[in-house]
């Protein structure tokens, strides 16, 4: 037996203390009860398990049918949060709460819900004439633990490849009973476009309430009807059959944040990096050109991550192809402060002289603590940039389209990173391959093919059960294992991947059908198809924001008068914390709107034959449900 005095043992024990990661912030959310009548006259209910509860955790469930309320099940619900009860026996309208139940204890209630006719909730929204529904983004603007949306309303976008005008950028703000609760427009001095218009939604100052934060120019005009800048200014270029017409070459850029509840504008700065010299954007990336003209300068992208292990930043992105600048943000006190900046720098052609950092990027990013030392780093496609603002790694393998990260391959440590490369024109000498899979702390290729083919899209995802982890596809050949090899044919879907049935692997979503990949046919089965359309290649968002967790889509209603948000009905005996609690994940519903949107991946092996999936290291902020601050300060309806 080892014996030390009490003052090296306080010691120790201050060490330890001090080597422990920080608590990162998340948000308190309420239940998310959601319930849904089935053919007869049952009932599927789902419900949030937290992160944060105990293990031991179980819950009660009940019905209110215009009386006191019963209680559904006869034994404790120990295991999956959800149910199906089918003895409802009324037709009169219902409403279902759950109670945790701790220690043999039963606690305070959950907020009820009012049974869907349908598996969709119906969101009315305010259409704009000319506009159509496009990205959104999801988070607690008002503090009450409950999700709201906000929709980003599109005219006319444009590519940045392509001269014209577009509509000005249009946010609207909608509870998930669609009351409008603010409309925010950027003006005639934002272009509209995937690549253009970048709107992080998240609570950055810890207060329990999300904040929106993009980029702003003369002319936006907040929540509240006040305007940024010189409302009378046109910057934009007249110059008809010019590359240039249509586009915004001068005058000032700003960023902005702004209040999740009012959409007040908070606090504007001018934007970093500002956008001269317009030819110094250039570089290996994609065909490996350049242009004077406005097309790669004006390629944004956005992110908010852990950069402290604690509190949210926001990053705010420029250049893809060539010159790549990432300006991290802190919005603190309501004090908003420029926490660094990487730079790859200029070059020209023939641009021997770059970065190895130039040119590296995508048309999505991501965001993941790669090197596990409790903060983020920036995964910019073919790059890393790590929590301080320097390069961590550049692999070499340029620009490209699609990109997944998660712990892929559970047998080996870490999380992987899968890309797709283009090769044309000038860049298809670097023979890069079209598809590559990493290690993602350190950048060394497991396993690579195709050199110098231009691949399009590309996917990961856990969808065979014969074959360990994550499967891979995109480009020649077929469904890849995690060595690289060949393991058969591949699914035609290569957009977005979802949880939605009962077992642990992810489904196929191609713009609004749901499809099983059959692994024995090498075929997609449809599972479920919507009948609604999406933002436009994909849905509006989709990600799990209420019930179990299972992922729901957000979907425009095709008189586009409405959203739907559509979940799952289908069972499941797996026993998982929301998907919005894994950090990783969360942020990843955050950047889901930048430019080429992609499905969300966890931080964590989630699939067939996984491990519990880890206890995540947060602390909860706001007036949810969290077991520590639950309050029945409510009644039932």
């Amino acid at each position: 037996m080892i014996y030390c005095s009490n003052r090296i043992a306080i010691g120790l024990l201050l060490g330890l203390a001090a080597a422990a990661p920080a608590q990162r912030q998340m948000e308190n959310l309420t239940r998310g009860i959601v319930a849904v009548k089935q053919p007869g006259s049952s009932v599927y209910v789902g419900w949030r398990l937290f992160g944060t509860d105990p293990e031991t955790v179980a819950f009660n469930l009940y019905r209110v049918a215009g009386g006191a309320p019963v209680r559904v099940n006869e034994t404790l619900i120990t295991g999956a949060t959800n149910y199906v009860d089918s003895e409802t026996g009324t037709n009169q309208a219902l409403q279902y709460f759950v109670r945790p139940v701790l220690n043999g204890k039963e606690l305070a209630p959950s907020k009820p819900t009012h049974i869907w006719d349908n598996n969709y909730l119906e969101i009315p929204i305010q259409r704009i004439p000319g506009y159509r529904p496009g990205d959104a983004s999801v988070a607690d603007l008002d503090g009450d633990g409950e999700y709201e949306i906000v929709l980003h309303q599109v005219s006319r976008g444009r590519d940045n490849a392509f001269a014209g005008f577009t509509g000005t950028p249009i946010f609207d703000a909608y509870k998930l009973d669609g009351t409008h609760m603010w409309r925010i427009n950027l003006g005639i001095n934002i272009r509209d476009g995937e690549h253009y218009t970048q709107f992080m939604v998240y609570d950055l100052d810890g207060d329990g309430k999300a904040e929106m934060a993009c980029k702003t120019a003369d002319g936006t005009m907040d929540g509240t009807g006040q305007v940024i800048g010189d409302k009378d200014k046109d910057w934009r270029t007249y110059k008809e059959g010019d590359r240039t017409h249509g586009r915004i070459l001068d005058g000032p850029e700003f960023f902005t944040i702004f209040d999740g509840q009012t959409g007040a504008a908070l606090k504007t700065v001018d934007y970093i990096p500002n956008r001269y010299p317009i030819n110094g954007w250039g570089g290996i990336g994609g065909n490996g050109g350049n242009d004077n003209y406005g097309n790669r300068c004006d390629r944004f992208l956005a992110c908010v991550a852990y950069l402290d292990g604690e509190r949210p930043s926001v990053v705010m992105c420029r250049g893809v192809y060539g010159r790549i600048v990432l300006a991290a943000w802190d919005w603190r006190d309501r004090k908003l402060t420029s926490r660094w900046v990487f730079d790859s720098g200029i070059s020209y052609p023939p641009f021997e002289d770059a970065s190895p950092y130039s040119g590296m990027g995508g048309h999505s990013l991501s965001v993941a603590d790669v090197d596990e030392d409790g903060k983020d780093e920036i995964v910019y496609h073919s790059m890393v940039i790590d929590d301080n603002g320097q390069g961590l790694y550049s692999t070499g393998l340029r620009h490209g389209d699609s990109m997944h990260i998660s712990d892929m391959y559970p047998d080996r440590p870490g999380l992987e990173v899968f890309t797709i490369h283009e090769n044309e024109d000038e860049t298809v000498r670097f023979k890069t391959p079209g598809a590559a899979m990493r290690d993602a702390r350190t950048g060394e290729l497991l396993w690579k093919h195709s050199p110098g083919v231009d691949v399009g899209g590309g996917l990961a995802a856990d969808i065979d059960p014969r074959h360990r982890g994550y499967e891979a596809w995109g480009g020649p050949g077929g469904l890849r294992d995690s060595r690289g090899n060949e393991i058969g044919p591949n699914p035609r879907s290569s957009g977005f991947v979802i949880w939605w049935d009962g077992d642990l692997l992810r489904e196929l979503l191609t713009r609004s059908t749901v499809s099983k990949w059959n692994w024995e046919t090498g075929a997609e089965q449809k599972l479920f198809a919507t009948g609604a359309r999406g933002g436009g290649r994909c849905p509006n968002i989709m990600g799990d924001f209420i019930g179990d967790w299972r992922e729901e889509l957000l979907m425009t209603a095709t008189d586009g008068k409405t959203l739907r948000l559509y979940t799952t009905t289908i069972p499941t005996e797996h026993r998982i914390y929301t998907l919005m609690h894994d950090s990783q994940y969360r942020l990843a519903i955050a950047w889901q709107n930048v430019v080429y949107n992609k499905p969300p991946h966890p931080g964590f092996f989630l699939g067939n034959g996984m491990a519990p999936p880890p206890r995540p290291n947060i602390k909860l902020i706001g007036k949810g449900e969290a077991i520590a601050g639950i309050k029945a300060d409510w009644t039932i309806n």
